[in-house]
């Protein structure tokens, strides 16, 4: 790895950028996964930095929980202190988000004015300003699905989120890398296509993970390999909605179903990557992303059979995420590591 010497602070930058964005999601996962995420319905950039600091804020944000569907539907026997429980996720997860536009932004115009980006570099930066932006949109947008007569958020409005998220970061890392790894060589163009068709399936696969998580599909078909233990379940169980497809994005049964088999093909193609670099000729560091990226998948894998079988415990749900992450970041450094 050659870095040049006044690139080492915009790569420091930019790494501390994908941990921040891995800190969120985390957050974020712990947030949806304790159903904190509609504890505060009001919005406000700057004085909502700032959680209630003494009984009568606590009351004021506490009687405005009780005016929207969640408290009204589900949680009416809340007290106070249930209602700062869940207010405490919610805060951390938006004042992380704030930190991040901060720790973005700051830097950046910093080494504007000491000329120490190239206009390549500028160019990235933008769009990941842009993309920043945007992720902030799509929680707020997320959240307003769950105010209005439904106490909970739209599942695609939560993958619209999540995505965006996993999409900034891996496209954070991806500049991170190319001003760590300047010098390219020429690569085997079909291993590489075969690499970007797997990270766009994995991409589906973590868009079908939100879609299990916003609609709690993980809580039932509790078996594994197959989705009942073996006994005959009447087909209504599977087929809920007409047309038939819209049991495959808004059905559980039919959401679930796509997650488990997508996993399976999202391991095979990891696996064939690694066995077809076997017949290429790579480099050591190509080797060892490959070698990471197969060890990561196949812990995700039984993650996520763990993750059904014990019905989401939270341990075992952020852990899933948490791994989801890392293995978006390791395809994303192995294609990295195989591309002109």
């Amino acid at each position: 790895m050659h870095m040049k010497q006044n690139n080492k602070k915009v790569i420091y930058w930019l790494l501390t950028g994908c941990f921040l964005i891995f800190i969120m999601v985390v957050i974020g996962g712990i947030t949806r996964l304790t159903h904190s995420g509609l504890s505060i319905s009001n919005y406000k950039l700057i004085s909502g930095t700032l959680p209630p600091m003494n009984d009568t804020e606590w009351n004021t944000a506490f009687e405005l929980y009780k005016q929207y569907p969640e408290y009204q539907k589900i949680n009416n026997q809340f007290t106070i202190e249930d209602f700062k429980d869940i207010y405490f996720w919610e805060w951390l997860h938006r004042v992380i988000g704030r930190f991040i536009g901060i720790v973005f932004i700051i830097p950046f115009v910093y080494f504007l004015i000491k000329k120490q980006l190239t206009k390549s570099t500028i160019r990235k930066s933008i769009i990941l300003m842009f993309l920043g932006g945007f992720q902030g949109f799509l929680g707020w947008f997320m959240v307003k699905s769950g105010l209005i007569d439904r106490p909970d958020v739209s599942h695609y409005r939560l993958a619209m989120h999540l995505t965006a998220a996993f999409i900034t970061f891996a496209y954070t890392l991806w500049v991170a890398l190319d001003l760590m790894y300047p010098n390219k060589k020429p690569v085997n163009r079909k291993f590489r296509n075969l690499i970007r068709w797997t990270l766009g399936i994995l991409l589906i696969q973590i868009i079908y993970g939100a879609f299990v998580a916003g609609l709690d599909a993980g809580f039932l078909h509790n078996h594994w390999p197959l989705m009942n233990d073996g006994q005959l379940i009447h087909e209504s169980v599977y087929i809920e909605q007409s047309p038939l497809i819209k049991n495959f994005i808004e059905g559980k049964s039919g959401v679930q179903f796509i997650h488990r088999y997508l996993a399976y093909i999202v391991v095979g193609l990891i696996v064939l990557i690694w066995y077809r670099s076997k017949q290429i000729e790579t480099n050591l560091i190509q080797k060892k992303s490959l070698n990471i990226l197969l060890i990561i998948v196949g812990i995700q894998f039984l993650l996520g059979v763990f993750t059904l079988l014990y019905r989401v415990p939270i341990t075992l749900g952020i852990l899933h995420q948490v791994v989801a992450f890392l293995l978006l970041g390791a395809i994303t450094f192995s294609l990295h590591r195989f591309t002109k």
